[in-house]
């Protein structure tokens, strides 16, 4: 079996007038992609659409570990805030879902 790597979800109510922004943002060429591509420890994303619920999605990142995913975010901490902060915009709530290990082969 494979070693596992390190996920997190996120869940988020997203505004009807921000649907499209907020695809944008999270998605697979957003600007979270973008910004996490800058460590070679990132490794995706994926982002879920509820199918019952058109406004409440889900997020997937992929890293290497958990160690990796928090070095990278101590490192660019004020970018992370500012991206973070623009994205608020967005939604009216998300809360983290959890910190997982998956055991995806990549």
């Amino acid at each position: 079996m494979a070693s596992p790597v390190f996920t997190y979800m996120w869940e988020y109510d997203v505004k009807n007038e921000h649907q499209d922004a907020f695809e944008h943002a999270y998605g697979s060429e957003g600007e979270w992609v973008r910004f996490f591509s800058n460590s070679n420890a990132y490794l995706s994303t994926e982002l879920h659409r509820d199918i019952e619920r058109p406004n409440r999605f889900i997020t997937v990142d992929y890293w290497t570990s958990k160690a990796a995913r928090d070095n990278f975010q101590k490192r660019y901490e004020s970018e992370f805030h500012k991206i973070d902060k623009a994205c608020e915009a967005f939604t009216v709530s998300e809360k983290l879902i959890g910190e997982f290990e998956c055991y995806k082969t990549y």
